[in-house]
């Protein structure tokens, strides 16, 4: 059953040094301040699994809180490179940085077969990118039906799933609507997990489109008003477009990076 804790106490609990750590949202309900909060509480070692690794990804690695990226695509997202990404990659700062790229659809699949309990999943997919021959977890299968030759992607159940959500009850029920990705099914995989949320409601008035974590398939919930800037949150805020313009050059120059962190985040 979910506790509702404040923000703090909520990543204490949940995310530890060496923990595989799900963040998942895409566009919309990226949970940021959350990520904020690892960075206060100084997490090291992590292996940072996301679908789409942007800005938030480039705070956690620039600020040394992440050694593993696991990842589909990695950008700032219509600005264009993340530079504390690429410097930690290409230069070892301030930690070294090891990559597994996965296509989207492969890494999806890999959530899929996590939060259904099976080893790994199967998909048409990765032949001709150079992907399987670097990825530890994709590797060849024949069909024993057909015997075309298919790709299987290792399951992946990370030790804690963070998500940011519009709302949950007071039982700790969790409700999201708008572009929801892969969160259910990363909260699944999960061995542990936390969502933000805009608000605790008294009951969940439904949604179209909507989708209901149970209490019981989550560990934590904390309140965080604005927890997704400057993604956004849809029916509560909208994306701060000039955020992620004026990102790139914050994030080129490392002074420039950690005084912004310090105002920003550490103050």
């Amino acid at each position: 059953m979910a506790q509702i804790m404040d923000l703090s106490d909520g990543i204490a609990a949940v995310v530890h040094d060496g923990d595989v750590v799900a963040m998942e949202g895409f566009t919309h309900l990226i949970p940021h301040a959350a990520g904020h909060e690892l960075i206060r509480q100084r997490r090291r070692d992590l292996t940072l699994v996301r679908l789409t690794p942007d800005v938030l990804a480039d705070q956690l690695i620039g600020m040394g809180s992440v050694r593993k990226l696991v990842f589909g695509w990695g950008g700032n997202p219509g600005v264009g490179s993340l530079h504390r990404f690429r410097d930690a990659y290409h230069n070892g700062w301030p930690v070294p940085l090891e990559l597994e790229e996965h296509s989207h659809a492969g890494l999806v699949n890999r959530y899929v077969a996590g939060a259904s309990g099976l080893p790994f999943a199967v998909l048409r997919g990765y032949r001709g990118t150079g992907l399987e021959g670097r990825a530890p977890t994709v590797r060849p299968v024949t069909c024993p039906f057909t015997g075309e030759e298919l790709a299987a992607v290792a399951a992946i159940n990370p030790d804690a799933t963070v998500i940011h959500a519009q709302r949950a009850d007071r039982e700790g029920n969790v409700q999201l609507w708008g572009i929801v990705g892969v969160q259910k099914e990363a909260v699944l995989a999960a061995s542990r997990s936390l969502v933000t949320v805009e608000e605790v409601v008294d009951r969940l008035e439904r949604v179209p489109g909507d989708v209901i974590l149970p209490t019981w398939s989550l560990t934590a919930v904390a309140v965080a008003p604005g927890g997704a800037h400057p993604s956004y949150t849809s029916g509560y805020s909208e994306r701060d477009n000039d955020f992620y313009v004026a990102w790139d050059a914050v994030s080129r120059d490392r002074d420039a990076f950690q005084a912004w962190i310090g105002e920003n985040v550490l103050a």
